[in-house]
């Protein structure tokens, strides 16, 4: 029998800072703040059987699937992405998605896998969508899962996003930073988003929000870094081990700071390595999520 296949890449997103800013639909909501996309990140398969091209979009609904679905070659499933995948009528699909990152960690791949599997199924099934239509799907649906409130519109746009109104496109607005550079991270653990985004927001936001006053001042990476590590103090998010190892890339002349929301430290340039600690390289991102070849 005849498939139809389509393979997206999305980059990682670590969160600098952030605002939150929760509404009525999930399109409005989201977060205000900065952070960078990776050129570590999570790659999308989508195969689907001969006819589901034929099927209509926007069933409304997020019926059991009935194609297969692996994690890094293991069975299982992301939320968002199922409610993804129903609001193209592309649920019979099969899904493989692979991350070059942790899940938990502060990385967004949740959001990185809902959006790999919009443009992946979007181009598998011919659904005709455009590319701010599958980046407001998957953000819807990130929304309602409760996993994440800017990741997607970020890692649709890659670089060094400045999220400065929330929401999906249409809605939200962007600027970035124009830099690029090596990024180095160590990841200690997960730190469940659901539970700080589910809670009280309004000592984080407000930190959010004087933080991100400063980086529209000065929109450089080092001032980035700086008001970074301000607000996960301020916030009151820091957890030991990510504290010690910002103060130890501190101690040795670089910058890095802790990744929203994750027990994760990432650096600029070489500054974990030269604070003793063995971590994982990439670099920033420039290009944002896209189709690739099939491998």
């Amino acid at each position: 029998m005849s498939r139809q296949r389509a393979t997206a890449f999305v980059p990682g997103h670590v969160t600098a800072f952030f605002s939150a800013h929760p509404a009525e639909r999930p399109a409005a909501a989201g977060s205000r703040g900065v952070g960078v996309t990776l050129t570590d990140g999570v790659t999308v398969r989508v195969t689907a059987a001969a006819g589901e091209a034929d099927a209509s979009g926007d069933s409304g609904d997020s019926p059991e699937p009935a194609g297969s679905r692996t994690i890094d070659g293991e069975t299982g499933t992301i939320g968002a992405v199922e409610d993804v995948l129903a609001a193209l009528g592309a649920s019979d699909v099969d899904v493989a998605v692979e991350a070059d990152l942790p899940i938990g960690a502060g990385f967004g791949v949740s959001g990185a896998a809902a959006l790999g599997a919009a443009l992946a199924a979007n181009d598998a099934l011919d659904r005709g969508r455009s590319e701010n239509e599958l980046v407001r799907i998957a953000h819807e649906a990130e929304v309602s899962r409760g996993t994440g409130l800017g990741d997607v519109v970020a890692q649709a746009r890659g670089g060094v996003p400045i999220r400065l109104e929330p929401g999906a496109p249409g809605v939200g607005e962007l600027d970035g930073i124009p830099a690029t550079a090596r990024v180095e991270y160590v990841t200690f653990g997960e730190l469940s988003t659901e539970g700080v985004l589910g809670g009280d927001t309004a000592a984080l936001s407000t930190a959010g929000e004087d933080a991100l006053d400063r980086l529209r001042g000065d929109p450089r990476l080092p001032t980035m870094m700086d008001a970074a590590r301000a607000f996960a103090r301020e916030a009151d998010l820091l957890v030991p081990e990510v504290a010690e190892a910002i103060a130890a890339v501190n101690s040795a002349g670089g910058e890095a700071a802790m990744a929203m929301l994750g027990r994760t430290v990432f650096a600029l340039d070489t500054g974990l390595s030269d604070a003793g600690y063995d971590p994982e390289v990439c670099r920033i991102d420039a290009a944002g999520a896209r189709l690739v070849e099939q491998q």
